[in-house]
């Protein structure tokens, strides 16, 4: 990914709203936000959730009498906001017991979420393939089934046949390899390939 050099007219758009200029600015963001939020936040829902929260906050801001008026700030207010929606989840979940799996949630649509969550780029799922296919098979197949697939840890444990213990120390390995290769991959605008896994 090439870091891309905001400016006062970019800003500007951004703050009456211009489709282009918003889309764009979700997904350079996003892919951004998302590996950050993958690496702290185990649950693929979750990570959508606070991306999606992430934007709203700062769309709020950004339209705001007091909203950032400093373009080259831009990334720094991203990442300060997803920052402390990541806080504010981690003492929610601490403070909170989880629902009974039987009741239902009731959710009241946002529009502003819902427009934000048909952004999502093209070209950062395109290059999350990319940098899957260069890792090891068992990291690759690992990461489909818990990230993609979403299949129960316990049917995860019996395919790779190892224990709930083991399979977080492969689990966490996976990650972190395809962390880096990601990070390369941002760095140099390519996917790069991992090692064996």
């Amino acid at each position: 990914m090439e870091l891309f050099a905001f400016d006062d007219v970019y800003l500007e758009r951004l703050r009456s709203s211009d489709f282009r200029t918003e889309q764009h600015f979700v997904s350079y963001f996003t892919q951004l936000i998302q590996l950050k939020l993958r690496s702290r936040v185990p649950s693929s829902d979750v990570v959508e959730e606070l991306r999606q929260e992430i934007f709203v906050r700062v769309f709020a801001v950004l339209r705001s009498q007091e909203g950032i008026r400093d373009a080259t700030r831009l990334g720094a207010f991203v990442n300060s906001v997803c920052n402390n929606v990541l806080l504010e989840h981690y003492r929610s979940s601490s403070r909170t017991t989880p629902l009974n799996e039987d009741e239902e949630e009731v959710e009241i649509p946002d529009q502003k979420v819902d427009v934000l969550g048909t952004l999502i780029s093209g070209q950062m799922a395109g290059r999350v393939r990319a940098v899957l296919e260069g890792l090891g098979e068992r990291d690759r197949r690992l990461l489909k089934a818990v990230f993609f697939e979403e299949l129960d840890k316990d049917e995860v444990c019996r395919d790779f046949q190892v224990d709930r213990g083991y399979l977080r120390v492969l689990l966490h390995r996976a990650k972190q390899t395809f962390k880096s290769q990601f990070s390369k991959a941002v760095e140099t605008g390519t996917p790069a390939s991992g090692g064996p896994g």
